[in-house]
């Protein structure tokens, strides 16, 4: 597998490039600790990860807002665990999350080396259904901004992934031909299809090793990258 006659590279970032699971269990931990919060961090995590990839997915499809989000992500979870915690204490960890989860910069490995080597070759572009406070605060403290000509969030573009105009804006504030552009990420539906549908190539990140049904060009490791592009 090998892409030519490509000039553009459009990432995701959370689960791409910013190990997302990672720096978010560490901000827990820093929450859970400064609040003496009682609760296994093993034990939360377990249900919070499914918990909101399922309000993430129902905020992709503008089924439910920001603010709630937000707050039904921590609700449900800290019932399931079960914890008794106010509503005012779970808007102060949701408030303390997002202020906290920038603060936490691990990339998967191989990030740095793949940008590296990338940077030379073609222009590096970011496209992120994240809210634009917290994605600017990742790359910036990541120290990983200055590899990417434009950054595309879904607050700018007034769309999310996979909707075809946050890619076809995307392309236009990067100048970016359809032909010559390719987007890497994580999410079949939200990176590969919403790519797909608007006939741009696409290229799966498999980190997590699924074995879910899919036609698309994968790698499992960042460094991969040098092979293919």
């Amino acid at each position: 597998m090998k892409f030519t006659n490509k000039t553009d590279i459009f990432f995701d970032l959370d689960h791409t490039l910013w190990d997302f699971e990672r720096n978010s269990a560490l901000t827990f931990e820093k929450i859970f600790n400064s609040h003496h919060i009682q609760v296994s961090l093993t034990e939360f995590l377990k249900h919070y990860v499914p918990v909101n990839m399922k309000y993430w997915a129902l905020y992709r499809e503008d089924k439910i807002d920001q603010a709630t989000l937000r707050y039904k992500r921590l609700k449900e979870v800290f019932d399931l665990v079960p914890f008794q915690v106010s509503d005012a204490d779970i808007h102060l960890i949701s408030e303390e999350y997002i202020k906290y989860l920038p603060t936490f910069n691990h990339l998967f490995d191989g990030a740095i080396e793949a940008l590296d080597y990338l940077k030379p070759k073609y222009n590096l572009h970011i496209i992120t259904n994240g809210f634009q406070e917290v994605q600017n605060g990742k790359l910036k403290n990541a120290k990983i901004e200055h590899y990417f000509t434009t950054v595309t969030n879904s607050e700018m573009a007034g769309v999310k992934k996979p909707n075809p105009k946050i890619f076809e804006f995307a392309l236009q504030l990067a100048k970016a031909k359809k032909s010559n552009s390719l987007m890497v990420g994580d999410s079949l539906e939200a990176d590969m299809e919403g790519a797909k549908n608007i006939g741009l190539d696409a290229l799966f990140f498999n980190e997590t090793k699924t074995e879910e049904p899919h036609s698309f060009p994968q790698i499992y490791h960042l460094s991969e990258l040098k092979n293919i592009l």
